[in-house]
């Protein structure tokens, strides 16, 4: 079985569409939560970082006397200065950087502490503030994940109230803190990306399965409006673009009704303009002297006629000019099978339908007509089954006739097709009952179809949705 990775239906690909178009925006947008952890995690060390450096440059301007460079200032720097903590003084500040975003908060923030710890505007340059892992490494924000005790380092310059520049590199720890790299990982993929896919996906069905069910519809009635040319023309609702898409159906609908009725309108006239010729052709048939002629121009002539009555037969048999109202299909089929047994045949009725049909009571009457016509004329014996589950009415008629070719079963469908085997015999049809009959199932939404029977005979099955 081949794996579709494109959906082939409207609403898995538009479920599809969304929640890739979501999710790959989650992770290109997924940059501001690394960026949010890395910065509240440097901001333990930021403060630790800022409150050390107001109180070094408290001590430098406490120890000042004026001159610079002098051995006062010189012992505060040497007793400040450590391994974590390196300071010096120099001539002139670096040019100022432009920072990363989330460095550019945590410079802000140690501006801000550094000038609230002194009570006074001090200017302070951030030239660099990263996180380490606790290898020493900067491993970017992948390094919230590989270290339970990153730290903050930072290189700053501030500046005296003299003029004189001190330039600080230092280290600072998150105060005894630790971190939980599997907790931020857990927390990283079930909140932000588990949790949140599985909220648009939840949404995108939802919302898609809302915006195509007009679709649906207009898919459903388009099906209908094959088997039933006649039904109720289609509700105009929903987005534009199905309401236009339902007023063409409707447009279509009305026209191909309009060409049946010409149709017919044209057969008709037709069949009446026949008449007088076929009428003067039959006088003048009486008059031949030779009465071998005569009888064989007669057998022409009613075979003409009966073509001319049967094709316009057809076409009106099919058409459906009447209301859809609630058929009782027991009393119907009981009414032809005594009509039936009123001419000596044997006709048969078993099972019942659970309750009326809605269709065409004249229609639904000439399908079960030509079919129990077509039986009693190849068999002696009729059985007619009726079945019915309360959503689908399923009608065979069997008979005990000869049978037909397997390879004739959907041809006899066909107009003016007669089965080989029985052609010779019954030369009286034209053909047409089963096309008109299968025409009226599909008119009320439904199928006919022949089967053989292993017993012998034909079964004709007539099969109706409710």
């Amino acid at each position: 079985m081949k794996l579709r990775l494109w959906p082939d239906t409207l609403f898995g690909r538009l479920v599809l569409i969304l929640v890739i178009g979501m999710f790959g925006g989650q992770l290109l947008t997924s940059t501001i939560w690394f960026q949010v952890h890395d910065a509240r995690t440097l901001e333990m060390p930021a403060r630790l970082f800022a409150s050390r450096l107001a109180d070094a440059v408290r001590w430098l301007e406490r120890s000042h006397d004026g001159r610079a460079g002098d051995e006062a200032q010189r012992a505060v720097l040497a007793a400040l200065d450590d391994e974590r903590f390196q300071l010096r003084a120099i001539a002139a500040p670096a040019p100022p950087r432009d920072l990363p975003l989330a460095q550019h908060a945590v410079s802000d923030l140690i501006a801000t502490l550094v000038a609230r710890r002194l009570h006074e505007p001090v200017e302070v340059r951030v030239l660099d503030a990263e996180l380490h892992d606790g290898g020493g490494r900067r491993d970017g924000i992948l390094s919230l994940f590989s270290s339970r005790m990153p730290y903050g380092v930072f290189h700053a310059q501030a500046r005296l109230r003299d003029g004189t520049w001190i330039d600080v590199h230092a280290t600072e720890t998150q105060a005894g803190l630790q971190m939980e790299p599997r907790e931020l990982v857990l927390d990283y993929l079930v909140r932000i990306y588990l949790v949140r896919f599985a909220a648009v996906l939840l949404i995108a069905l939802l919302a898609v399965r809302f915006a195509v069910r007009p679709l649906k519809r207009l898919a459903g009635a388009a099906r209908a409006l094959g088997h039933n040319l006649h039904r109720p023309p289609l509700d105009v609702s929903g987005p534009a673009e199905v309401r236009l898409a339902a007023q063409s159906l409707n447009t279509m609908q009305q026209q191909l009704l309009d060409g049946i009725a010409e149709r017919t309108r044209f057969l008709a006239a037709v069949s009446h303009d026949l008449r007088s010729p076929l009428t003067r052709l039959r006088l003048r048939t009486e008059m031949l002297p030779s009465a071998e002629w005569r009888e064989r121009l007669r057998g022409d002539l009613d075979e003409m006629e009966a073509m001319v009555g049967a094709t316009l037969d057809a076409v009106r048999g099919v058409e459906i000019t009447e209301a859809r109202h609630d058929i009782d299909v027991d009393s119907l089929l009981e009414s032809l099978a005594d009509d039936a047994r009123e001419a000596g045949r044997d006709v048969t009725v078993e099972g019942r339908a659970t309750a009326p049909l809605a269709g065409y009571p004249r229609n639904l009457k000439r399908c079960l007509q030509n079919l129990l016509d077509n039986a009693l004329r190849h068999g002696s014996t009729v059985r007619i089954a009726v079945h019915d589950d309360g959503q689908t009415l399923r009608i065979a008629i069997r008979d005990d006739g000869p049978g037909i070719p397997a390879a004739e079963l959907e041809k006899v469908f066909e107009p003016y097709y007669r089965a080989s085997t029985n052609a010779a015999a019954h030369d009286s049809g034209a053909g047409l009952g089963l096309t008109i009959a299968r025409s009226i199932a599909g008119a009320h939404g439904g199928t006919l179809a022949l089967r053989n029977r292993a017993a012998g005979g034909v079964e004709a099955v007539l099969v109706m949705t409710r």
